[in-house]
């Protein structure tokens, strides 16, 4: 039963932190899934469009086609390998990292706001037990 409970009231955050993330998305320029991609290369660095394409879990000919309008926007850019010229990958320029930067910290403004309420422990548990499940998850 806590378990069932559990699982219910993660899903119901995902979905309003979506749901948050998509209402500061619409004062931008970019739709969901860029904002997912560009996520990507902030966080790992330059990618290949089959890197990206899995991490995304889509098709490259999907992933292609977002990266042909995101470099339109120029929020990216195709560079060559440096060691393999045949190897193109996909670099995040400066527009694309203030966008995410941006978008992260509304974000993370939205969910301080949701957390004021918490004594400074609670937001230390809540944290450290996230971190844990994240963790557990992660290895499996």
């Amino acid at each position: 039963m806590v378990v069932a409970e559990s699982e219910k009231s993660l899903r119901y955050i995902a979905g309003i932190i979506k749901q948050k993330g998509r209402e500061i998305l619409n004062q931008y320029t970019i739709t969901p899934p860029q904002f997912v991609a560009l996520q990507w290369l902030l966080e790992n660095g330059d990618m290949t469009i089959g890197e990206l394409s899995n991490k995304m879990f889509l098709a490259c000919s999907t992933t292609t086609d977002l990266i042909d309008r995101m470099e339109k926007s120029e929020l990216v850019v195709r560079v060559k390998d440096e060691n393999d010229r045949r190897v193109v990958r996909i670099h995040l320029l400066d527009e694309g990292a203030r966008i995410i930067e941006e978008v992260i910290q509304k974000r993370q403004n939205y969910l301080a706001q949701v957390l004021s309420t918490f004594s400074t422990e609670e937001v230390s548990s809540l944290e450290k037990l996230l971190s844990k499940l994240h963790q557990e998850m992660k290895t499996e």
